[in-house]
């Protein structure tokens, strides 16, 4: 009886565990292992909360940095995200308290932070505008806003020069609508007209800093943070001013990225004081480097809206995948999964891992994830509230609390990290490095 091919294989090389298995084979890498910082891998995060709005009009600072302790803390919870085991760290330094005047920064608590980063091999996430600016500039209806706040993006990439992450102005969308539509924070207006005013100054305070931050790194990779919304109306006869609000939502990407918005979004811009001469300028083209989509996502972004009026938080009836995805297909930009919690320290691990669900289900339709983070790494405080009074209520969502003990979730995001650590952005990424080029192109091929 002739011998098969097996048997042939078997004399000669052996029953399995051949020499070439682990270069990929049945014997390569699955993927688990804690993270390795290697170029191509998915970026596991977590972040430092660092929100600095106003309230009481402009009596009152909140300053969560200060309110969660890191500033007393930042070397331990440095070493935290370490130990964690995480290579990634979204860091908002303190705008507020740093810029001091046109051309004068203080740079005391930077220095000593970034410096620890870069010694403990952390890659930051830098966040350069977190919901507040300082006292001399005003609120966000300053038109000067985009001259001073590029001047200080600038300003920190030639002193930082290692770093390539960046987050220019964290959610922009959040940050107008708080501050100009909803009268929560800074300038406190409950207007349309202020709305677009802090709009268009805030996304063009982000276009020019990108600008002066390429040109000390040009090969930049900006995240934008952006919350991942979406509104509910159950009712027969939807109303106007609901799916004109589902419209806005997008509209801080739209100009960031010079994305016509719809006809009806463009009429709301012009009777609201945007210029056609400014429009003109939003949709010249997209900023430089390499632009990453960062969508925040919480269960209360999405709301029910009842007949009756009555306005209910839905958890996740869409959830990160279903948002983010008509976020993608608008946009065509890699994506980030780059914020979520939960205010219950029970519930955050079944938290964690329903919103990796949400990711894994996104790689599998083919699109290019970067990044996780669960923010953040420490409870923050008042956030129930959205920072509107100084109570000091406690919101257990960090993976340690404000005395630096781990949450359950911390546990859970070890595990994660454990089993899915080395995985790469798309399968096969190993092939596709993130470079060190500069960014170049700025047509979709």
């Amino acid at each position: 009886m002739a011998k098969g091919f097996l048997t042939h294989i078997t004399e000669k090389f052996g029953d399995g565990g051949y020499e070439g298995d682990q270069y990929g084979g049945a014997g390569g890498n699955d993927g688990s292992g804690l993270p390795t910082g290697a170029p191509g891998n998915f970026m596991f995060a977590t972040g430092i909360e660092c929100s600095y709005p106003t309230i009481d009009n402009g009596r009152t600072r909140r300053d969560l940095l200060a309110e969660c302790g890191h500033y007393d803390n930042w070397q331990k919870d440095l070493q935290l995200v370490k130990d964690l085991g995480l290579k990634v760290l979204r860091y908002g330094l303190p705008y507020y308290s740093m810029h001091k005047g046109p051309g004068r920064y203080d740079w005391g608590f930077a220095d000593l932070v970034m410096a620890e980063m870069q010694r403990l091999e952390i890659t930051p996430i830098l966040d350069l505008l977190h919901f507040g600016v300082p006292d001399w500039l005003g609120n966000f209806q300053n038109p000067e806003l985009p001259v001073h706040f590029a001047a200080f993006a600038g300003a920190v990439a030639k002193r930082y020069p290692w770093v390539r992450y960046y987050t220019p102005i964290n959610e922009i969308f959040v940050t107008a609508r708080m501050s100009a539509k909803d009268g929560a924070w800074n300038e406190q207006l409950c207007t349309d007209k202020g709305f677009v005013t802090a709009m268009k100054h805030l996304v063009a305070a982000s276009i020019m800093a990108n600008q002066k931050i390429a040109e000390q790194r040009p090969n930049c990779i900006i995240v934008q943070s952006e919350s991942a919304e979406y509104i509910h109306e159950l009712r027969a006869s939807p109303c106007a001013e609901i799916k004109l609000d589902n419209k806005l939502r997008f509209l801080s990407l739209d100009l960031l990225y010079a994305h016509h918005p719809d006809a009806d979004v463009l009429t709301y811009l012009l009777d609201n004081g945007l210029t056609r001469k400014e429009y003109d300028w939003f949709m010249a083209g997209e900023p430089p480097g390499y632009q990453i989509m960062g969508n925040d996502y919480y269960g209360r972004n999405e709301k029910i809206i009842l007949p009756n009026g009555e306005i209910c938080t839905s958890v996740d009836v869409l959830g990160w995948y279903n948002i983010t995805l008509e976020y993608y297909r608008r946009y065509r930009k890699p994506v980030m999964h780059t914020e979520t919690n939960v205010f219950d320290a029970k519930e955050a691990p079944i938290w964690l891992w329903k919103q990796w669900v949400n990711i894994l289900r996104m790689r599998q339709e083919g699109v290019p994830v970067l990044g996780f983070t669960w923010y953040s790494l420490i409870d923050q405080v008042d956030w129930d509230i959205g920072l509107t009074r100084k109570v000091g209520t406690v919101n257990a969502c960090g993976l340690y609390d404000l005395d630096r003990n781990p949450r359950p979730v911390e546990e859970a995001y070890r595990q994660l990290l454990r089993e899915y650590g080395q995985i790469t952005i798309v399968p096969h990424g190993e092939l596709f490095e993130v470079t060190r080029q500069p960014a170049t192109l700025k047509v979709e091929v």
